[in-house]
């Protein structure tokens, strides 16, 4: 035993949680198997889930969690020694030390957190359609739009270029003849009905679905600059892991937006990080509060994603812990997953309430010496049954554990003391400007302007020589117009790290039009290749 068992802090490879008639340990080797803490309202969830994150901070190993009621953020400012913690502490045998964490707030809105934006393209059709709520018929539609944009190097960064995509396959008028106009996106339309039948009153749908999600402030999420996931996996200049809180007190009104951006994190997670085999601490620690939210209506299909997303992310170093009121929240096949449990009271009030207290007390490991379905109803606000991965991987015999105390701030912290955390955050000034870049709406009122122009005639003479150059790249490419960029031949490339990589002639690319800041594609026809969950792959 060391020095630090003897006082019950925080070991080199532990993180000391709780005590009853044993210690309550959470192994950072294991603490990428992922975990659960559950328990009904009040009954001390958020400081289980406090602790924890202190743990894995002062080990170096970022964390990144959901704060619902805002009660996490003070994790940021120094502990208060107040009686009650200081009485527990006592008891515990705990040598009570008032500390503070590094911290990063985020918030989608961009109101009490550094914002936060992913791109239409990165959240794929998979995720969005859930977003939207799309039956099979409408998601299909969706997905054939996606599929047209990507063959076409139409970059979907917000929602109108989303908006303008849908437009765009929306099958023609079918008007013919001599006085019929031309068709500027008719290649468009064609591509689209290649891959199936897509109807205007489909379309209209999603339209509308898209109004909805706008007015419940999702235009905000879609755009740029996005987000860089490895702005998260931060170290402080203390060598601790920085706590990166996103506030979702606003976004939690939107359960849907809430749960979709959260899986979409947790996918990109995937797709990103490498293979990283066993480590002797997770790269990363993710809570995801009111888990249910993720799994409730949730087609068979996404579930399939999402369990295969759970039980490989542990491979990349990335810890999942779900935070809900009830074990049966989760799905079996991903609560199977989840070995670090800390499960504080449950009710049973009602014949539902009993199941879900019987159905919490066999997921852990029997103790002889307690009786799990009755002690779960009878735990006190800070105490909470537990049961940790050991050794090889085996869950321990439940034990009934009094939580330690944060060291860090209990509660809220005011307007005045985030101000001064979010002014000297390491990515002021990364994100919190938005950037409106040439994506597919600019490109598609380009082709249809080019249209109307050349219908009208030429304007002028010949161009020059950059005006022949344009005319013949033109023509090997198929547009034949001035279209911004694409005049010169090439579709420029997002950021190799959030965007998509299309075509681009080698050195006669040339940055015309409004500035995208991204990098510029090195090869033609490269191939697009979409993730497990739809999001397009940030890969070279």
């Amino acid at each position: 035993m060391t020095a630090q068992d003897s006082k019950l802090g925080d070991t080199d490879d532990k993180i000391f949680v709780g005590k009853g008639d044993e210690q309550a340990w959470l192994t950072l080797a294991l603490a990428n198997r992922h975990g659960l803490v559950t328990g009904a309202t009040g009954t001390g969830k958020t400081v289980s889930l406090q602790v924890m994150a202190e743990g894995f901070a002062r080990a170096g190993v970022p964390v990144f969690a959901a704060d619902i009621k805002g009660d996490l953020s003070g994790i940021c400012q120094i502990g208060e020694a107040k009686d009650f913690i200081l009485k527990r502490a006592t008891e515990m045998g705990l040598s009570f030390q008032p500390d503070q964490f590094s911290t990063v707030f985020w918030d989608v809105f961009g109101e009490q957190g550094h914002p936060v934006r992913a791109t239409v393209t990165e959240m794929g059709p998979l995720l969005l359609a859930r977003m939207l709520d799309l039956n099979d018929v409408q998601e299909g539609v969706l997905n054939v739009a996606f599929r047209v944009a990507d063959d076409n190097g139409l970059t979907l960064i917000d929602m109108k270029d989303l908006r303008a995509l849908l437009d765009a396959i929306v099958p023609g008028s079918g008007k013919k003849g001599a006085d019929a106009e031309e068709d500027p996106l008719a290649p468009i339309r064609k591509a689209a009905q290649g891959f199936g039948n897509v109807t205007k009153a489909t379309v209209g749908t999603i339209q509308r679905q898209l109004l909805v999600l706008e007015n419940q402030g999702g235009t905000k999420f879609f755009g740029e600059p996005a987000l860089m996931l490895k702005d998260f996996m931060r170290t402080d200049s203390d060598g601790r892991g920085m706590v990166n809180i996103l506030v979702a007190d606003k976004l939690l009104q939107n359960p849907r937006l809430y749960a979709t951006f959260l899986l979409w994190m947790l996918s990109e997670l995937f797709e990103e990080l490498p293979e990283a085999g066993d480590l002797a601490k997770p790269k990363l620690v993710f809570f995801f509060d009111e888990a249910h939210l993720l799994f409730n209506d949730a087609p068979k299909a996404l579930l399939d994603k999402i369990e295969q997303v759970v039980r490989l992310i542990r491979s990349k170093g990335v810890g999942v812990y779900f935070v809900t009121q009830n074990p049966i929240d989760v799905p079996d096949r991903v609560l199977g997953q989840l070995g670090n449990r800390v499960q504080h009271a449950l009710r049973a009030f009602t014949p539902r309430d009993q199941k879900a207290v019987a159905a919490a007390a066999q997921t852990f490991r029997p103790n002889p010496k307690l009786d799990t379905a009755k002690v779960i109803t009878e735990l006190g606000k800070g105490e909470a049954l537990v049961s940790f991965l050991e050794g090889n991987g085996t869950p321990s015999m439940v034990e009934r554990v009094m939580i330690r105390p944060p060291s860090a701030r209990i509660g809220t912290i005011t307007p005045d003391e985030r101000q001064a955390i979010m002014a000297a955050s390491p990515v002021k000034g990364r994100y919190d400007s938005a950037v409106d870049s040439e994506s597919a709406y600019e490109m598609l009122q380009q082709r249809i302007a080019a249209t109307a122009a050349t219908a009208n005639g030429p304007a002028g003479g010949g161009g020059g020589i950059l005006g022949q150059i344009g005319s013949i790249v033109g023509t090997i490419f198929g547009t034949n117009v001035k279209r911004g960029r694409l005049s010169t031949g090439q579709v420029i490339a997002r950021d190799v790290t959030r965007s998509v990589t299309n075509q681009v002639i080698g050195g006669m690319a040339a940055n015309i039009g409004k500035s995208v800041g991204g990098q510029l594609g090195g090869s033609i026809g490269r191939t697009l290749v979409r993730g497990a969950l739809g999001g397009l792959l940030r890969r070279s």
